[in-house]
């Protein structure tokens, strides 16, 4: 752990009784994609209950942590001795239950994502007990289609279920819309270009928003790919709640504006605990 501001060792050693009393991971690697997204693996201590991908559970920090240089004063200072949680969807296979992904951004005026991308490999964390939340993408009937919308850090639970059911569900087609502003955002792309090779009824659908010259893909909003029939054509899905389900994961505006136009032009209705339908939320 990169040290804390501390001004005397009984601090120091304050401090490190809390970690040793209350952590419960290990940061093992961290992939930095700008200075804003940052990938992160870590280990737990013991190994978590089986989950469903699309689930999330918490990450944690105490308050006295270090925060990265290029982060701003928080908004709300958390106190030294608060154990400061927040959820996280997680990124990896739900066939893993010890060593977990996730695929963080940064909010500058924030109480924990400065502190956790200051994590280096071999710091210590909290990671939650429990795996919890309804976004469960498996459950889709198998003769359905999936559509899968996602940008920033919502591309997350889309990867787990990618990596743990998309080599299952070859009855029907299985579509992942990827939206950022630029490539170096573009979390996964690499892997997600392999399994679209891998898989015949995998698409993969990448749009960047500000590209540089050299970028050959789409250079749209997903709004307008979905407006102008991009991702139902290029997809090889119909875009009928009879026949595709559809999961979207990120940009509040962004799953605004979709959630919109899918209810209003297709008829979809959205999925509740109490009313069952085909659009499917994981809001932020």
């Amino acid at each position: 752990m990169k040290a804390s501001p501390a001004n005397n060792s009984g601090s120091a050693r304050w401090w490190e009784e809390l970690r040793e009393a209350t952590y419960n991971a290990t940061v093992v690697s961290r992939d930095e994609l700008s200075p804003n997204y940052v990938i992160v693996r870590v280990v737990v201590d013991e190994p978590r209950a089986v989950f469903a991908a699309g689930q999330y559970t918490t990450l944690g920090l105490y308050g006295f942590e270090f925060r990265v240089p290029y982060a701003l004063p928080d908004r709300k200072p958390a106190p030294p001795d608060k154990l400061i949680q927040r959820a996280y969807s997680i990124a990896s296979a739900n066939t893993d239950t010890r060593e977990f992904e996730f695929f963080l951004s940064l909010y500058r005026e924030g109480q924990l994502t400065p502190r956790l991308f200051a994590l280096q490999p071999g710091d210590r964390l909290y990671v939650g007990t429990r795996i919890v939340g309804s976004f469960k993408i498996a459950e889709v009937p198998a003769e359905k289609s999936v559509l899968m919308i996602g940008t920033g850090t919502g591309a997350a639970p889309f990867m787990s279920f990618l990596r743990s059911h998309v080599h299952e569900r070859n009855a029907s087609p299985v579509v992942f819309v990827q939206g950022a502003a630029n490539l170096n955002e573009l979390a996964y792309y690499a892997e997600l270009r392999f399994m679209s090779r891998a898989f015949e009824h995998f698409r993969y659908l990448p749009t960047l928003t500000d590209p540089r010259p050299t970028w050959l893909g789409h250079r749209a909003w997903i709004e307008e790919m979905l407006r102008d029939g991009t991702i139902e054509r290029e997809g090889g899905l119909e875009l009928d709640p009879r026949r595709t389900h559809v999961y979207l994961c990120g940009n509040p505006k962004m799953v605004e504006n979709v959630m919109g136009w899918l209810i209003e032009e297709r008829g979809y209705e959205r999925h509740t605990g109490h009313q069952p339908g085909q659009l499917f939320i994981e809001e932020y």
